[in-house]
């Protein structure tokens, strides 16, 4: 064989076994997922001193049709403009434990779809879960932490059987 050819051999050598190396060494990449994940929002929750003082001031001067939970508002969904939504508006005693172990004074509550599927994704990639996913008739529910420790409550709604249990309540939604 020619020095040359040797030469250009042995280059082309380490060149592919370097290549090898890295590839089996690196970490995969992680492109972002094209999952759908949150939806949209599903409550918001507030600690006060009294919630039913609060309820009554927003249902005389703001106009909403308020319960013992609070209110909620009805929406029709955008991908689906016949499907209705709701959103939860719901003041908590200022003592509530609901809010742990965040000390923050509000939680946001985020419709999703594909929980378990989200909830795995979410552990995969180290986010704290609280909890174990609950089901109700009305959807399917989790808490999770984010990176400041505030409390996130994840909801995969059956809108339907929501806005069923509204209806056995004697409920009126806010539009």
């Amino acid at each position: 064989m020619k020095p040359n050819n040797l030469i250009i051999l042995t280059a082309v050598s380490f060149f592919l076994l370097g290549f090898a190396f890295k590839t089996v060494l690196s970490p995969p990449q992680t492109y972002p997922s094209t999952m759908k994940k949150v939806t949209g929002i599903g409550g918001i929750f507030f600690k006060c001193k009294d919630p039913k003082k609060v309820r009554e001031w927003y249902a005389t001067h703001l106009g909403l049709e308020t319960n013992e939970y609070g209110s909620v508002f009805e929406w029709y969904q955008g991908a689906d403009n016949t499907k209705k939504g709701f959103t939860q508006w719901s003041p908590f005693m200022e003592t509530t434990k609901y809010f742990e172990p965040s000390t923050k004074e509000f939680m946001i509550n985020y419709r999703v779809e594909n929980m378990e599927a989200l909830v795995a994704e979410l552990k995969k990639n180290g986010v704290t879960v609280l909890d174990a996913i609950e089901k109700y008739d009305y959807g399917k529910f989790v808490h999770i932490l984010d990176p400041e420790g505030n409390k996130i409550e994840l909801w995969e709604p059956d809108d339907v059987e929501y806005e069923k249990m509204g209806q056995q309540m004697g409920a009126k939604t806010t539009k």
